[in-house]
Order: C-alpha cells, then sequence, then structure tokens
C-alpha cells in the first residue's frame, strides 16, 4: 500500500523563485469526498490517475497509476468537477528535502503553497525563511478543496 507523509505550508515570500524552473499542471476530482479523493492529473505530456484516502494526522493512503494524456484531457475537459486546479510545481531542493512549490492561476489566483514530503509523521525538518504558516491541518488548502471553495473566492 502507498503512504503519502506530507507537510504544508503558505509560502510567505519569492525567494524560492529565485533560478527555479517550473511545470504546468492541470488537475481535476473524479471524487472529492473527503473520505476517498480521486484525481486525475496532466503533467505535461503524460496522464495520472491518483486515489488517495482520508488524512490522518499529515499521513494518508495514496495509490497513483500512469494513464495516457489523451484519456486524462478527456476526463479532465467532460467528467471532472469544475473550476479545474491550475497551477505551476516549482521543485526547491532544501537541506536534503524537495519542497515542492505550487503557484496557483485561475479560480485559485494567488495562492502559493508549499509542500514536503516526508518518511516519517515526526521528521525534523529545517523552513528556509520564505515558509510561512503550516497549514497541512487546514482543509481549505487541500486541492480537492479548492475546487469546492476557490481561494479567489475567500
Amino acid at each position: 500500500m502507498g503512504k503519502e507523509i506530507e507537510r504544508k505550508f503558505l509560502v510567505k515570500s519569492g525567494e524560492w523563485k529565485q533560478g527555479a524552473s517550473g511545470t504546468v499542471y492541470r488537475q481535476g476530482y473524479l471524487s472529492s469526498a473527503k473520505e476517498r479523493v480521486v484525481r486525475v492529473r496532466t503533467i505535461e505530456n503524460k496522464g495520472f490517475l491518483t486515489i488517495k484516502g482520508i488524512t490522518k494526522g499529515v499521513s494518508r493512503s495514496e495509490f497513483e497509476y500512469e494513464i495516457s494524456a489523451e484519456d486524462a484531457g478527456i476526463m479532465l475537459d467532460g467528467i471532472c468537477e469544475k473550476p479545474l486546479i491550475e497551477k505551476k510545481r516549482y521543485k526547491v531542493p532544501v537541506g536534503g528535502l524537495v519542497f515542492e512549490v505550487d503557484e496557483f492561476f485561475g479560480e485559485n489566483a494567488g495562492l502559493v503553497v508549499a509542500e514536503v514530503e516526508l518518511q516519517a509523521e515526526d521528521q525534523k525538518i529545517d523552513l528556509p525563511a520564505w515558509v510561512g504558516d503550516e497549514v497541512s491541518g487546514d482543509p481549505r488548502y487541500f486541492n480537492s478543496n479548492l475546487i469546492k471553495h476557490p481561494f479567489t473566492r475567500w
């Protein structure tokens, strides 16, 4: 069984962006129920189907499968809940870890968050100066909730 242990933070400055290049993501949800999230995503010319269980602390079950970009596009445009999540993801190495910084567009423009995947829930991490408040436990910042309550409407 796949397991994701992840902490999420708001980004308070643009220092992280220096020298970083990002990748455009489009994603949508076939199911956004908190007990089971089923996500479709395109990253460049690849498609992915991801199933996630309910979050307990900063952990949850996660299963991800590559699918054709064509199938993913059809699902995103015709089946997924709207609005879609549109973002650019930057991978920023810090102290042996990689922070994934998501800069959102569309209905969630203005939101920038950093996520870091961990090996254990109690793993100690040194936060860079550009990282702000932790929002790991705040469901408003779950991508699956940003389709129902977009950041631009808060």
